[in-house]
């Protein structure tokens, strides 16, 4: 049975003396154990949810069944009580069912001024993108990719990037110069088959990178930009103004206390998982 705090401040109240002093210590224990989370009601699990991830390196791996993101799902379920269906879709129809309400939540999601009509965030970590391109492009910066007509940029179908890499997807659609693909191991292979010469890549791609052939075929430019806010993924059709405060709250509750970033520590060394996931 849960103890509330109003709970323990009524029992703090009719028993008084000494008897307060028990009770003022476990409210202590109480507030400094589960934090300003208590504050707020816990999500309704009158029904279940559904939530979506997608192959995408160590957020999560199809082949493994592990991943960050798979990890703050358990998570969610485990604190929240609620029952989670969980399944593995591409990330394009992922943002179709979020935006039609038939799809809860996912993970690892960032905002722009389209998707916040039909989606809000809670955020998780903060991470940057590079631009990952082939040595024999004979590529020094960025934007020499962009002069150079003849070079293809590889793109995950319906992803989002930093500010100058979306303008340099942008600019480069414009010209018909993108190559899209369902998944990343789709494009790391197109790139080792110089299908195309460059993709986009962030810290979740560190295992294929850090293979010998990546490593001898390709450098890695950086766009420059700002960290960009990663989080849970709330359908604003399926999940009222209430509710989705609620789910923040729990995702604050888990970067408060640590827990993102004992989850974050699994797969990155410590320096990289604080720079994930600690707020500037």
């Amino acid at each position: 049975m849960r103890w509330h705090l109003g709970q323990a401040r009524a029992e703090q109240r009719r028993w008084g003396g000494a008897g307060s002093v028990a009770v003022a210590a476990a409210l202590a224990w109480l507030v400094g154990a589960s934090g300003p989370a208590l504050a707020t009601p816990g999500p309704d699990c009158s029904r279940p949810f559904s939530l979506a991830l997608h192959d995408h390196g160590l957020l999560y791996s199809a082949a493994t069944g592990g991943g960050i993101d798979k990890d703050i799902a358990d998570e969610m379920a485990r604190r929240s009580g609620c029952k989670f269906f969980v399944s593995l879709m591409p990330r394009a129809r992922i943002w179709q069912l979020i935006e039609s309400g038939a799809l809860d939540f996912s993970l690892s999601g960032i905002s722009n001024p389209q998707r916040d009509k039909f989606a809000s965030f809670a955020w998780c970590f903060r991470n940057r993108y590079q631009l990952l391109v082939r040595r024999d492009a004979q590529v020094q910066k960025i934007e020499d990719f962009e002069r150079q007509r003849g070079l293809q940029l590889g793109v995950i179908r319906s992803f989002r990037y930093s500010e100058s890499a979306n303008r340099l997807v942008d600019r480069l659609a414009e010209q018909q110069r993108l190559v899209h693909a369902s998944g990343l191991s789709a494009l790391f292979a197109a790139l080792t088959a110089g299908q195309i010469q460059a993709m986009i890549i962030e810290p979740f791609d560190l295992p294929t990178l850090e293979s010998a052939q990546i490593r001898a075929q390709t450098q890695v430019l950086d766009f420059g930009d700002a960290p960009v806010p990663h989080g849970l993924i709330m359908s604003r059709a399926s999940l009222s103004d209430t509710e989705q405060s609620r789910w923040r709250a729990l995702i604050q509750e888990m970067q408060a206390d640590g827990t993102l970033l004992r989850i974050f520590e699994k797969y990155f060394k410590p320096e990289l998982a604080r720079a994930l996931v600690e707020r500037p």
